[in-house]
């Protein structure tokens, strides 16, 4: 008999104006190794103020990830309006705290975000950007059935380039995770 793989039970929640503390968690120097280092205080505040306020946009949607079922706050997971190529997409991320690491807890939550794209029915396509060295997230995408792309460079944060891989998703597919 084949062992069962453990798989967490997670939820995604909006992002709210209490979420300030892990949008801080989320930018220590061990969880931004991938993306160009911290942010400073005042470029984290317009972060977090983007958070909250792009639901009402209309543009993407921000969320925290709470591990169930003690709603114990993980990581983050999001996505929102880019142009690639000419083309509007939506860009995916997800960022989940050093602890929780290595338990399938992002990809469960971004399987989660992508059913929300589903519903929109807005973009042709889900676009991830991890940066080529970054073997965790690139693993996700793959796990995730995206269609790797190619290298690219990407601009993140603002002012910097680095050398990511596009991964590209097509929302009305099936995810099986």
């Amino acid at each position: 008999m084949a062992e069962q793989k453990y798989r967490p039970e997670v939820s995604i929640e909006p992002w709210d104006a209490g979420d300030f503390g892990l949008l801080q968690q989320l930018n220590s120097p061990e969880m931004t190794v991938f993306l160009g280092g911290p942010e400073t205080e005042e470029k984290l505040l317009s972060r977090h103020k983007r958070y909250c306020e792009i639901a009402g946009t209309g543009t993407g949607r921000m969320f925290k990830i709470l591990l169930q079922p003690e709603l114990e706050v993980a990581g983050s997971v999001g996505y929102w309006n880019q142009t690639w190529h000419g083309e509007p997409v939506y860009e995916i991320g997800w960022s989940v705290l050093t602890a929780f690491q290595g338990q399938g807890i992002a990809a469960a939550a971004t399987v989660k975000a992508i059913a929300m794209i589903h519903s929109e029915q807005k973009h042709r396509y889900i676009h991830a950007f991890p940066k080529i060295s970054h073997p965790a997230s690139n693993s996700i995408c793959r796990k995730l059935g995206f269609t790797f792309m190619g290298e690219c460079d990407f601009e993140y944060p603002l002012g910097t380039m680095i050398r990511c891989n596009d991964w590209r998703l097509a929302p009305d597919l099936e995810v099986n995770f």
